[in-house]
């Protein structure tokens, strides 16, 4: 499934807190960007039609829940950049922030921890 950058914007105020109304994911957006009401519900009825959210009736409203874990969305853009920028690689991902500065100490104590996992268990 494909979401867009502002689609994800939306997602992660539902992922924070769900069901929500249109009005409550305006209101959360408040601060966040600069987009009008009329943009948040197009937003929300592009991600109905994806089937990334669904809509249950509430008076004279509609709540919103996401039916697209964030788990999973995470996943499918973390492997899509890893296969487009680094060839399906991860060694060379870690290279290109190490060498950029940008792996601060606890990032580097965390790879080899998890690295020694991953070790351990083999």
């Amino acid at each position: 499934m494909s979401i867009s950058e502002s689609e994800a914007r939306v997602m992660q105020v539902l992922w924070e807190r769900q069901p929500r109304s249109a009005d409550e994911v305006v209101a959360a957006l408040v601060g966040h960007s600069d987009w009008a009401e009329a943009t948040v519900k197009t937003l929300l009825n592009r991600l109905l039609n994806k089937g990334a959210i669904r809509a249950s009736k509430d008076g004279r409203r509609y709540l919103y829940s996401p039916v697209l874990e964030r788990e999973q969305w995470v996943q499918q853009q973390s492997e899509g950049l890893l296969q487009r920028v680094f060839g399906g690689r991860v060694a060379p991902l870690v290279a290109h922030f190490s060498e950029r500065g940008q792996l601060r100490p606890a990032d580097i104590a965390e790879l080899k921890r998890l690295l020694q996992e991953l070790d351990d268990g083999q």
